[in-house]
């Protein structure tokens, strides 16, 4: 037999409990996920039923669907006025006529704010990553600000062409005076 310690037999490597929770059921792995439960209620992706609602609720938003139903409801009301007797399955008060269109009713109506909801979502998503880009944008915006700023700072420290020119001729008018100025000395000395 082997050893017991604190209500765990030891059989060498495996080590299996005793007592009370040995009875019946095989001890949890806790470093295992669970295996999966067997549901009743069977799955359905909800993403795809959201498309589905979403393809209805367009349909029901269609020109094509009123016309449809138009002509539908005509045809209904025709064949149970106009045909034989024996052949009609609804009378003159159209009851199941308005059981149907109740059923339709109550049927869209969840279908169209199902399909709001997922547009809301979207468009939820939407206006969260436009408002990101826009932050994105305005950082950038500053950024490219101070830069230019810095630049023009530089830039004013920088000789540029005009400034080179400006004083090109402001020296090229210096010496054209002094040459003047020589000039005439030169000639007021020679007529003395």
């Amino acid at each position: 037999m082997a050893p017991e310690r604190d209500g765990i037999r030891e059989s060498g490597r495996e080590r299996t409990p005793t007592g009370a929770t040995a009875a019946g059921r095989p001890r949890a792995r806790l470093d295992q996920p669970r295996p999966p439960r067997r549901r009743i209620v069977p799955e359905w992706d909800p993403e795809a039923f959201g498309r589905l609602s979403e393809k209805i609720a367009r349909f029901l938003g269609t020109g094509r669907f009123i016309v449809w139903m138009t002509v539908v409801i005509i045809l209904w009301v025709v064949w149970n006025i106009a045909a034989p007797t024996a052949v009609r399955f609804d009378q003159y008060p159209f009851i199941f006529l308005t059981l149907m269109l109740s059923l339709q009713a109550s049927y869209a109506a969840p279908l169209i704010l199902l399909a709001q909801n997922r547009q809301d979502d979207r468009d939820r998503v939407n206006l969260e990553q436009d408002r990101k880009q826009n932050e994105r944008s305005i950082a950038d915006t500053e950024y490219l600000t101070r830069e230019i700023a810095a630049l023009r700072m530089g830039l004013g420290e920088v000789a540029t062409r005009d400034w080179m020119r400006a004083e090109l001729q402001d020296l090229l008018r210096e010496i054209e005076e002094h040459r003047t100025s020589v000039v005439q000395r030169d000639g007021s000395r020679r007529r003395l």
